[in-house]
């Protein structure tokens, strides 16, 4: 198995891996910032993570017609912080309003110094025919 781990680091170049390290396994067909987005964040760090959580909640997550774009520094470590952050606080507050927790999202170079995560409803993606 640890040969198995070395050769994913090998051959990482080549692989699509996500920020948290994890290989997708479906293709994309359409690049996220295709996706229509209601509202755009700009993130330098974690800490402002739970009130972007709760705008989102409190404009009705599956009730836009878009999604969210989430700006967020190219480094690595502060990056992969902000989005596991940011979706722990956003699914804690789509469980306390009893709004449905399908969220999708996807990472993906915004600009040279930035990364965008967008951010969607799976009911809203489904009705936009992605």
């Amino acid at each position: 198995m640890d040969g198995f781990f070395l050769k994913i680091l090998d051959d990482a170049d080549s692989l699509r891996l996500d920020f948290i390290w994890l290989l997708r396994h479906h293709p994309m067909e359409f690049h996220p910032s295709q996706i229509p987005i209601t509202k755009t964040f700009e993130m330098s760090d974690e800490g402002t993570a739970p009130d972007v959580a709760s705008e989102m909640v409190r404009m009705g997550f599956d009730s836009q017609n878009g999604g969210f774009r989430i700006i967020m520094t190219k480094e690595k470590n502060t990056a992969k912080k902000i989005g596991y952050t940011l979706m722990n606080e956003l699914n804690h507050g789509l469980r306390k309003a009893k709004q449905e927790r399908s969220v999708r999202y996807w990472i993906y170079t915004h600009d040279k110094d930035h990364f965008a995560m967008v951010l969607i409803s799976a009911k809203v993606f489904d009705r936009l025919g992605l």
